[in-house]
């Protein structure tokens, strides 16, 4: 029992465009099949065949935030945005703080997840920095890796004994850098725009502090540690003489940091407030130039729903973030792989192996015998972004309106077709 994928084609590692079917059995990518064996063929012309996206940081609010997202509505999310793995952040009520939270998250997943889903546990009880969690009883529940993304662990050794834990049992510390001291009750970035609109700003020196600290004491853990939504230039320095140094330090930049910074704020726009701040315009080309000399290690969307009535408030008020999974693909195919910034083999790269190779997940790949997680995309198709028409529950994007080309068509996870274009599979 097979099925067959006809008349797209694929980008190879040399960055061609060499035109290919692909067969799918049992769940994972087949060579050649017996044509009786094929009872499925999916017409893929002039499709690009990606490997599934996989995206190692996003908010999936269940349990306790069910107002903003679930679970299955941040699953459809992902499936139309082309994303076949996420991994959930813990920053929920209950925190996944514990094996029985770890499994009873687990089994909500099981029960209403479209696509993988790979949960976080949290490093400290409830997320707030007193006390270290379980670490071997939650890897032992399924946890996929260990943060209390939405706040910085703000003593250095609470963070090195969370290290040594973690190092231990071969698993990844991923750290959202923040220090507290240094925020100031800051709602965007201290720079030209704060000043303008009377705001108080986060100063750039509060995350990259945080990173020079943390990259010393995962070196002397010896450690994995990964660094959230890096969002300055210093950030982006700090990391690559951490790399050069050989501490095992790995990094992601967000969609909207790569896009935007401060200057393209509009008015007080609550949908541009998000943690890390928009930045200044050098920052952001920082972060381009890191991705491309291989400091920074692959894109995630930092997915972040919130309601309306939470965002239609003062800027100050407003809870930060903004949602991403919808539409990461086409704003970054468009604004950065067409103008030249980016080659085609460069984003499927740090939307597909590249975050797999960093946790040593075997997916983002169309190897034989690699689980079936496919995104057939359209690059000439053009749409332009409509929140009003994102499965997730967060409209919360400053890209509302923009007209993007790059459009994720078919969603395959384990073989299983779960998103066809308008229309979810199985939901």
């Amino acid at each position: 029992m097979a099925t067959k994928i006809t008349g797209g084609f694929i980008i190879d590692e040399k960055g061609e465009r060499i035109e290919k079917d692909v067969y799918i059995k049992a769940g994972k990518i087949s060579d050649v099949v017996k044509e009786e064996q094929i009872v499925e063929w999916i017409d893929a012309t002039g499709l690009l065949i990606s490997p599934g996206f996989v995206d190692a940081h996003i908010h999936l609010r269940e349990p306790g935030g069910e107002k903003k997202e679930t679970i299955e509505t941040g699953t459809k999310a992902a499936a139309r945005g082309g994303f076949t793995t996420v991994a959930a952040m813990p920053n929920t009520r209950p925190v996944p703080d514990t094996a029985e939270q770890m499994n009873t998250l687990q089994a909500r997943i099981a029960e209403s997840g479209l696509v993988r889903v790979l949960p976080y546990a949290s490093i400290t009880t409830r997320q707030l920095g007193k006390e270290l969690t379980d670490f071997a009883a939650l890897k032992e529940a399924g946890a996929f890796a260990f943060t209390d993304d939405g706040v910085g662990i703000q003593e250095a050794g609470m963070m090195f004994a969370a290290m040594k834990e973690a190092a231990a049992l071969g698993m990844a510390v991923v750290a959202h850098c923040e220090d507290n001291s240094l925020i100031n009750g800051g709602a965007v970035h201290e720079g030209r725009y704060s000043t303008e609109q009377g705001l108080n700003g986060i100063p750039s020196v509060c995350e990259s502090v945080h990173i020079a600290r943390d990259v010393l004491l995962a070196e002397a853990a010896g450690t994995h540690y990964h660094v959230c939504h890096v969002s300055t230039k210093e950030s982006v320095r700090v990391i690559r003489d951490a790399k050069q140094a050989g501490i095992r330090v790995t990094a992601e930049v967000t969609p909207h940091h790569l896009l935007l910074c401060e200057d393209d704020i509009e008015g007080q726009d609550t949908n541009y407030k998000m943690n890390p701040p928009l930045r200044g315009k050098d920052d952001r080309d920082a972060l381009i130039a890191g991705l491309l000399d291989g400091t920074i290690d692959f894109i995630a969307t930092d997915h972040a729903p919130h309601t309306l009535e939470e965002k239609n408030t003062s800027i100050e008020r407003a809870p930060f973030g903004i949602v991403g999974l919808e539409s990461a693909f086409q704003l970054l195919y468009t604004h950065l792989v067409k103008p030249g910034t980016f080659t085609l083999k460069q984003l499927l790269d740090w939307l597909t192996i590249k975050p797999a190779q960093t946790f040593n997940l075997p997916y983002g790949t169309l190897t034989v015998g690699a689980e079936a997680d496919l995104t057939l995309i359209d690059l000439t198709a053009k749409e332009t972004i409509d929140p009003n028409t994102f499965y997730s529950k967060g409209k919360n994007t400053p890209f509302a309106g923009w007209t993007c080309e790059g459009i994720p068509q078919t969603t395959i996870v384990a073989g299983e077709t779960v998103y066809k274009k308008e229309r979810i599979i199985n939901a």
